[in-house]
């Protein structure tokens, strides 16, 4: 969060592409900065439940756990800007997609999970002039398989024993021009895009995707579609 309690994002931040994140032991995430002159940041999944703010992601304001001052002060400086690393409680329901669609989503921007097919961005890649990789479109869901642009037409489907719904496409912002590895912005893919992934007025890339609370996956688990759209 900045110094407002607004979230940050790489919209307005791109440096925060350079941050990578890696669980490490006993439960505590590792954080790696660019620069080389910053040691790795642990940090406990535990937060201060008694160092509490409201903090707000687009409409929404909810409470947040504080992580540590050190934190705080070690993520300022690799930024370069104030700003403040909190924690969303388990007892903070905020409403998917404003509440629009059942289910609960933590700070991500409206939905839990982004579902996107390999072969759609093989598919996209062959009309880019530079391929690019997945991690412009940060899915936490990636298929084998079927053809190009099919999950846009899911309703529900299984992952080994857990169960999905598909709500609706995604529509893309200027984050996927943004190279991860280096914070540069340029102008693909959402030019290439646009032409022929554009509905609404927005580009859409992926599929929005709500599931249960808790549950297993396991790289390589089968995928099976139940349902689609018409």
């Amino acid at each position: 969060m900045d110094e407002r309690n607004q979230f940050m994002t790489q919209r307005q931040t791109a440096e925060m592409a350079l941050l990578k994140v890696l669980p490490a032991y006993n439960g505590f995430l590792i954080v790696h900065s660019a620069r080389p002159e910053l040691l790795p940041l642990y940090i406990p999944f535990a937060a201060t439940p008694e160092r509490t703010l409201f903090v707000t992601i687009w409409d929404d304001m909810v409470f947040a756990w504080r992580g540590t001052p050190e934190a705080d002060a070690w993520l300022s400086e690799a930024l370069g800007r104030k700003c403040k690393l909190v924690y969303m409680s388990d007892m903070v329901m905020r409403g998917t997609d404003d509440g629009a669609v059942p289910g609960h989503v933590s700070f991500a921007d409206a939905y839990p999970f982004l579902l996107i097919g390999q072969s759609s961005l093989d598919e996209l890649n062959s009309r880019l002039p530079e391929a690019v990789p997945m991690d412009r479109f940060r899915p936490n869901l990636v298929f084998r398989g079927g053809h190009p642009y099919e999950e846009d037409t899911w309703q529900n489907f299984l992952i080994g024993d857990v169960a999905f719904q598909g709500i609706r496409p995604c529509g893309r912002c200027q984050v996927t021009t943004i190279n991860q590895l280096n914070a540069q912005k340029g102008t693909e893919p959402l030019r290439t895009m646009a032409p022929y992934r554009t509905q609404g007025g927005k580009v859409m890339f992926g599929q929005n995707v709500t599931g249960p609370g808790s549950g297993t996956l396991r790289l390589g688990d089968q995928l099976i579609v139940r349902s689609t759209l018409a």
